[in-house]
């Protein structure tokens, strides 16, 4: 039995779907199950227990073999190192009194002697504690992990997709090892099988050492923005971290200690991890690639409705932001059965039109191809079904199950990317309808498009589901 802790974090969340999907038995351990329990497979257990209540830990503890501690507490209010101290202890001692084999624990690069900010000073505290419980711990320092929706990439992605042209205070260009998320996945999982009858701490990174300002350069590069870095010398952590909360709210309370852990180097220095482990980690170019990559696919997965207000209240001006991802969802119930909804649905396009402003679709057409588009003049093959890889006008289909949901993705020119997604879902004596526009916006261009045309955009796709659910009660109509 393995018992996971931070199931609902960055790395935990990718590691369960790795551990489940290779058969092991898996216990996570959640101070709020109920908030887990859709995440994780039929097969895995979840233990209620939080690891500051030593009370709480003993059953989860119950017939574990191998423990991994992904907690830490860099995000929570107050002295967030005596919290990691007392964590730590508390599931070092869990551990030995259920007499574990082995702690594996994901903690941070720095040199102890050059020097280490509070959080990665912490993170290495974290280690020493687990170890002296006499449980043997497999440590992974790890420094920039390049992945869609860790700390450090967001913090990258907000910065080049917001500011044309940046002041870059001298902690951009302190040296790093980035590592991809795949790669410390791999090792993380190989750990289980690693022989070991006493503690073994590895340094794990990417083939590279670059500076924040690179990677910020390389994810510019990849999203097609031109950005500008203007270096000065001056700019105290204090201030860095006061301008990233103005730049990207997300980050106002966590910015300094962020920052203050990449003022300090984090380089392997130590390449033992290379021999004892069969991971060929990538180099920064890829890792970031398959960052954008990933979170395309995922987010393609993602059922936009379930996170969203579809029954039709209020959203803010430019709709609901998940993400780098702008969302604009609205919902109408109609009193047909949900496959007689779906045939209007399926029929969009083409012959049949867009269920309103056909003319304003013409002219979004005209514009496209006037910027070397496809415009609106491709039609569709088939005037009554849809299959994936069908063109719509200028959208394609990129999802579609039978009588319950379509993905269409667009094609004209635009500055990002954008989806349209209609689902049918069953109601009391009726269906409802849910449409969802997303967007994807590339740097400020793709902000002032989607916010300059929300209005236009507002407009356009009431009145089409208007008119979806108006040619749905006509079919229904006209078989009875």
């Amino acid at each position: 039995m393995i018992l996971l802790t931070g199931a609902s974090g960055y790395v935990g969340g990718r590691l369960l779907r790795q551990l489940e999907q290779a058969g092991h038995r898996v216990r996570c351990l959640a101070r709020r199950p109920e908030f887990l329990r859709a995440r994780v497979g039929p097969a895995t257990e979840i233990a209620a227990g939080d690891v500051l209540n030593p009370a709480s830990l003993g059953a989860a503890f119950r017939g574990v073999d191998s423990a991994y501690y992904l907690v830490h507490s860099m995000g929570a209010a107050g002295d967030f190192e005596a919290q990691d101290r007392a964590a730590a202890g508390h599931f070092a001692a869990a551990a030995r009194a259920a007499a574990v084999k082995r702690i594996i624990y994901l903690g941070g690069l720095g040199d102890d002697a050059g020097g280490l900010s509070p959080h990665l000073r912490s993170r290495h505290e974290v280690g020493e504690i687990l170890r002296a419980a006499g449980v043997p711990v497999i440590e992974f320092r790890a420094s920039v992990i390049i992945g869609s929706g860790s700390l450090s990439f967001e913090m990258i992605r907000a910065l080049v997709e917001r500011l044309p042209v940046m002041v870059t205070p001298r902690w951009v260009r302190v040296p790093a090892q980035p590592i991809a998320v795949d790669d410390v996945l791999a090792y993380l999982v190989a750990a289980l099988e690693l022989p070991v009858t006493a503690s073994r701490t590895f340094e794990i990174g990417g083939p590279e050492r670059v500076s924040y300002g690179d990677l910020m350069r390389e994810y510019a590069r990849q999203r097609g923005l031109r950005r500008v870095m203007v270096p000065v010398p001056v700019l105290t952590p204090q201030l860095s971290s006061l301008w990233l909360g103005l730049v990207t709210p997300v980050f106002a309370r966590i910015g300094r200690k962020l920052i203050d852990s990449i003022r300090y180097p984090t380089v392997v220095r130590d390449d033992t991890a290379r021999r004892e482990f069969q991971v060929q980690p990538v180099g920064v170019r890829e890792a970031m690639a398959r960052a954008l990559q990933n979170e395309g696919r995922e987010f393609a997965e993602t059922r936009w409705s379930d996170a969203l207000l579809t029954a039709g209240a209020s959203q803010p001006y430019g709709g609901v932001r998940l993400g780098n991802q702008l969302v604009d969802s609205r919902s109408v119930v109609v009193p047909v059965a949900p496959a007689v909804a779906f045939r209007a649905v399926e029929r969009i396009g083409g012959a049949t039109g867009w269920y309103y402003g056909d003319w304003l679709w013409r002219w979004r057409g005209r514009l496209d191809l006037l910027l070397g588009g496809v415009g609106m003049r491709r039609g569709r093959r088939d005037p009554k079904r849809l299959a994936v890889g069908d063109v719509v006008d200028c959208w394609r289909v990129e999802a579609i199950e039978p009588s319950q949901r379509l993905r269409l993705a667009a094609e004209m020119k635009l500055p990002g990317r954008a989806w349209l997604e209609f689902e049918v879902r069953a109601e009391d004596d009726g269906a409802r309808i849910m449409q969802t526009a997303v967007f994807d916006p590339t740097g400020l261009a793709g902000l002032a498009y989607w916010y300059g045309i929300w209005p236009v955009h507002q407009l356009v796709f009431a009145g089409m589901l208007r008119g979806i659910r108006a040619a749905s009660s006509r079919a229904s109509l006209n078989r009875l």
